[in-house]
């Protein structure tokens, strides 16, 4: 399973690289279903990969210019608070038993891989459904809602910090169709807030975890190879074949989680 894993882990850079997004959708399956680590443990080691491989991938997007900084700045600050207290607070507070239904018991693990995969799910549906008009038209035609931008990182916040997750199957929806960016510049703009969102909620989860950094390492770099790779492949495809592809993949493995966590056990 070791070797699955590391051939896995190039397509988390491929994903955040081509899509902006989805690393941490993928890295958190690989290291508890093919390393098996817990969950609490994998969101963890999840954010300091995906955070290192989207500071790798975020700096081809900035030299391009399709990085919107007005608006990973008022996203990120509420962001970053929120997810100190979920790391420092809210982690530590859910008990190991949650719930029991039937025969099913509801450990921490599996309550935080189920929320999860519900909202990749939840997620998925914006990024499928066709817009009804050109995503560079609606820019000019939305305003810039600074109440709206802090909510909504407030919420990527939390949902950073309790799953590990960098956000970008969430940030990505939020800024093309709440925000009407161009997808490319919403990836370039994704890339930059994660790597923030994610390294900062590595550290604060370093008082709470013992870190293998020999393996840590390893991932992280056959990660950073695959976004290397797939920055180069989203130069080659069409942005308006991004967005469905990116919500068809986070809808995908948010299904097989869910089975995985539920039947399958």
């Amino acid at each position: 399973m070791d070797i699955a894993g590391y051939l896995a882990s190039i397509f988390i850079g491929i994903t955040l690289g081509l899509l902006g997004g989805g690393g941490s959708i993928l890295t958190v399956p690989v290291l508890v279903y093919l390393f098996g680590l817990d969950a609490v443990m994998a969101t963890t080691y999840s954010l300091f990969i995906v955070g290192s491989t989207s500071v790798v991938g975020s700096f081809s997007y900035l030299k391009k210019g399709l990085v919107n900084i007005k608006t990973a700045i008022v996203f990120g600050i509420p962001s970053i608070a929120a997810i100190f207290l979920t790391r420092e607070y809210l982690i530590p507070a859910i008990p190991h038993k949650v719930f029991t239904i039937e025969s099913l018991i509801i450990t921490k693990d599996i309550l935080l891989m189920l929320f999860f995969a519900i909202l990749m799910i939840v997620a998925s549906y914006s990024m499928i459904k066709k817009d009804q008009q050109p995503i560079d038209e609606a820019l000019s035609k939305k305003p810039f809602n600074y109440f709206q931008i802090l909510f909504q990182g407030v919420f990527i916040g939390i949902i950073t910090g309790l799953i590990g997750a960098g956000g970008g199957f969430l940030i990505i929806p939020i800024l093309v169709n709440m925000l009407r960016l161009p997808i490319k510049t919403a990836i370039g703009t994704s890339l930059v807030m994660i790597s923030i969102n994610s390294l900062l909620g590595f550290l604060f989860s370093l008082s709470h975890t013992s870190i293998q950094w020999g393996f840590l390492l390893s991932i992280a770099a056959i990660a950073i190879v695959g976004i290397l790779i797939g920055s180069y492949l989203s130069t080659l495809i069409k942005a308006n074949r991004l967005k469905p592809a990116f919500g068809w993949f986070v809808l995908v493995m948010g299904i097989y989680i869910l089975i995985k966590e539920t039947l399958l056990r």
